[in-house]
């Protein structure tokens, strides 16, 4: 594994354990054995290495939650049944990647000062929007219509405020069945109004 990798693996570790904000270049080069000068030669800089493996740690995280591992039934169930099922695996996930939940959250509060992070993070999220719309609705991801980017858009903000509830207070989070349940109440009232 050359520099380039061992610069990743690094990064992602540090976040893990330091978190995105205590993270300094000096610790991931020590983790990556790597001389300091490496970072900026390969990756341009400390916070450009970081938001980089944040957002592949975060890509791997959200493919892990909206797969179904597997999980032939889940598949072949019904759209609200993969929903729910794909928000049970992402809630389950709050407890097992919390560290990788907390360092996406100190990336937002960065992206208000520097318009690279809020960059990268604005393309993920657009990425993340049409990927979710796919993946659970069979919606087209390609060219995505007006449709396919609302209905992946109150599923970015599920994530987010799903994130958030459960890094603060998890044990009065939502559960996936609430969430479903609240869905459901919700859509039944715009459906009244249409």
């Amino acid at each position: 594994m050359g520099h380039r990798e061992q610069l990743m693996t690094a990064a992602k570790r540090c976040l893990e354990e330091r978190g995105y904000a205590r993270t300094t270049s000096r610790d991931i080069a020590a983790a990556a054995g790597a001389p300091l000068g490496t970072i900026n030669y390969h990756y341009g800089s400390k916070d450009a290495l970081l938001n980089r493996a944040l957002l592949e740690s975060l890509w791997e995280w959200g493919d892990r939650a909206a797969t179904t591992s597997g999980d032939e039934d889940a598949a072949a169930g019904t759209p609200g049944e993969r929903i729910v099922a794909m928000w049970a695996r992402m809630i389950d996930s709050q407890l097992t990647e919390r560290a990788l939940m907390v360092a996406s959250v100190e990336a937002m509060a960065q992206a208000e000062r520097s318009p690279e992070i809020r960059q990268q993070l604005a393309d993920a999220l657009e990425r993340s929007r049409t990927g979710l719309a796919a993946q659970l609705h069979g919606l087209d991801g390609i060219e995505p219509t007006e449709e396919t980017r609302a209905v992946g858009s109150v599923h970015s903000a599920l994530v987010a405020g799903l994130t958030q509830q459960w890094l603060v207070d998890p044990q009065r989070a939502p559960s996936a069945r609430e969430v479903a349940i609240g869905l459901r109440a919700i859509a039944r009232d715009l459906e009244g109004d249409a």
